[in-house]
């Protein structure tokens, strides 16, 4: 068991806070730059390049890296979904 778990503090209220904030941030950045760059791999991979570098330090490497992921997921998503459609073998 983690021995971190506790009673809410106002410290911690306001650190869970700033992080949200952050992710906020990071999150309209790539939304933005997503809409100026399309939404397949490139213009996934500029969008989560750019919003990493807009927010400075880890927290930008972190909003990066999920950026990517999502991205990458969406992408691998779609391409899934194209077959899905197909009318290939049905009666």
């Amino acid at each position: 068991m983690p021995k971190d778990i506790g009673v809410p503090s106002a410290r911690g209220v306001k650190g869970a806070l700033i992080d949200y904030a952050y992710g906020a941030g990071g999150g309209i950045v790539y939304s933005l730059a997503s809409s100026l760059l399309g939404s397949g791999f490139l213009g996934s991979l500029g969008s989560a390049v750019i919003a990493g570098s807009v927010i400075k330090g880890v927290k930008g490497e972190i909003i990066a890296t999920m950026m990517g992921f999502m991205g990458m997921m969406s992408a691998m998503g779609g391409a899934q979904s194209t077959n899905a459609g197909s009318s290939q073998g049905v009666m």
